[in-house]
């Protein structure tokens, strides 16, 4: 790792068997925002943007919640197409409230805005997906995400006891506002994938409660994305190309575009939507 003050993302400044050795990179942007080249550690190489929006569906769940057979037949359909072709939909009228997704993003940003040190006091520990990671600097070197991220898990028949536990050794006093919008979001979202889980099923053409056994005791991942500024922005990514290991994810962009999907062999964004959730279906069900 160049050691020069100018051009380092390394804080405070050793020598790359230093780096290697105790894992001390550290991601500062306001501190590279200031620099006037792009450490090498953040310039993807290649990178091959998206050049059009990809056409996947929208799906209005309040036909389906409802009972409707007709609303539910054309989103087993929709569901079926877009699995098929490149995994990827958009569900309005999916329950979960509006004003809990904006608290939700609240609380993050105050995490986000804590002073470097404080963040740096939660780090995500290896074999644990909990705690603070500024540009997965403690797991790489190079192609580094120019992101940060919190992450904690979620058990719904545990929920109460693990919410109290991590937040409270986490942020001491003031920690039970963070759990108690935490919790109420992650239970929304255990909720609506119970939902989507049913539609995966009947577009399988499986019963609806078939998966309900297989994830009824299982852990969520909960990840909290924040893509800072970033001058040279055309040389990095926020996030790199990757699969999903999970069943399913559950997506709120908050109007952030840079969600790409590479389909027909090349790479297509999503468009954002203020009202919707963007789902994508992991490695079990490719």
């Amino acid at each position: 790792m160049n050691s020069n003050k100018d051009s380092s993302v390394v804080l405070p400044q050793p020598s790359m068997e230093q780096t290697q050795k105790n894992g001390s990179i550290v991601f500062d942007y306001h501190k590279l925002q200031k620099q006037a080249n792009l450490p090498t550690e953040f310039i993807w190489p290649n990178l091959e943007l998206a050049q059009e929006e990809l056409r996947e569906p929208l799906i209005d769940l309040h036909g389906f919640l409802s009972g409707d057979e007709r609303a539910t037949a054309e989103a087993i359909d929709l569901v079926r197409g877009a699995c098929v072709n490149h995994g990827f939909f958009q569900v309005i009228n999916h329950g979960v409230d509006a004003s809990l997704l904006k608290a939700a993003i609240e609380e993050t940003d105050s995490i986000f805005k804590l002073p470097l040190e404080r963040k740096l006091s939660i780090p995500i520990k290896t074999g644990l997906a909990k705690g603070y990671a500024g540009a997965h600097a403690g797991r790489f070197t190079t192609n580094l995400p120019w992101k940060e991220t919190f992450t904690f898990n979620y058990h719904e028949k545990d929920a109460e006891p693990l919410f109290v536990d991590y937040f409270k050794s986490v942020f001491g006093q003031d920690f039970e506002r963070k759990r108690w919008i935490y919790q109420k979001y992650c239970q929304a979202m255990w909720k609506l994938s119970g939902v989507l889980f049913e539609l995966l099923a009947m577009s399988l053409g499986v019963d609806r409660k078939h998966y309900k056994k297989f994830f009824e005791d299982g852990y969520s991942i909960v990840r909290f994305n924040f893509y800072p500024p970033c001058k040279n922005s055309a040389l990095t990514l926020g996030t790199g190309p990757h699969y999903d290991p999970n069943s399913l994810t559950i997506l709120h962009q908050e109007q952030v575009e840079g969600l790409e999907v590479f389909s027909n062999n090349k790479w297509q964004t999503i468009r954002p939507r203020s009202d919707a959730l963007v789902i994508n279906i992991g490695d079990t069900f490719v």
